[in-house]
């Protein structure tokens, strides 16, 4: 017994520590866009100004590299495209594919123990009403892994949203991040080598890697809409399924009732 209440009570302060990780790291995302708003949106959108600042940063532009996609995997509302393509120019294809890949899982680890711990308070902070409940196909989704692997894998799809969302289901957090992490290599991939030709003058190969990916984004972003068409209409004909069925029993009560 004395075990079991140990393990119990060391489980609980593990949650309320990465509980208060994650809620100190929503400040450091939020507050500086509270305080700088457009000034801050334009610094994650200027690639050039974000190699500058990394680059400044000396023995630390890794940790500096990583930090800032983390900020901008927990504040949403900031673009990442700029980020991974600084990652590959600062740091070449493999290391920024690196840098990339453990700011994702970090990342995603934030956002998920946030959400679990805020709630749905979490994920208001950046997303309206109405954007969560249109991702409701994939939240109740009985195949809510495989969807959520299937929709990062496409290139262009909202999965900064998505990782907010897949925080209000019951899909544990190793497995949310390990499906995002690996879900995003293609893109983060992309990124890294258009910028890593950019770096060593190989201007040809750069835009025959940016034409592809432009060119697979347009294509994910049409898949990704038919796969969430699809999955609304299977959820409505589960609940209109629902219906009837509820309705058919009432009337059967109904009639038994009036037999007896």
């Amino acid at each position: 017994m004395k075990r079991k209440a140990l393990g119990k009570h060391t489980i609980e302060k593990r949650h309320v520590i990465f509980g208060v990780a994650a809620c100190v790291a929503l400040l450091a995302a939020v507050v500086p866009l509270v305080l700088y708003g457009p000034d801050l949106f334009m610094f994650f959108a200027d690639g050039e100004r974000v190699r500058a600042w990394v680059d400044a940063q000396g023995a630390f532009a890794p940790l500096a590299m990583v930090a800032l996609i983390v900020v901008q995997i927990v504040a949403a509302v900031l673009p990442g495209e700029p980020l991974e393509l600084g990652a590959g120019y600062i740091f070449g294809f493999w290391e920024g594919t690196a840098l990339c890949m453990a700011a994702g899982l970090v990342g995603t680890f934030i956002v998920v123990t946030l959400v679990r711990t805020l709630g749905m308070k979490a994920v208001e902070l950046f997303f309206s009403r109405e954007k969560i409940e249109s991702m409701k196909w994939l939240q109740d989704s009985a195949r809510f892994e495989l969807l959520m692997f299937v929709c990062f894998l496409i290139p262009g799809t909202p999965k900064d949203v998505m990782t907010y969302v897949a925080g209000l289901t019951r899909c544990p957090v190793w497995r949310i991040a390990l499906i995002t992490t690996v879900g995003r290599i293609p893109s983060i991939v992309s990124s890294t080598m258009a910028a890593g030709f950019a770096a060593s003058g190989d201007w040809v190969a750069s835009a025959v890697v940016v034409a592809l990916t432009a060119a697979f984004a347009a294509a994910g972003v049409g898949l990704y809409a038919a796969i969430a068409r699809r999955e609304r209409k299977k959820e409505q004909a589960a609940h209109m399924d629902v219906v009837a069925r509820s309705s058919t029993q009432e009337a059967s009560k109904s009639e038994e009732r009036l037999a007896a």
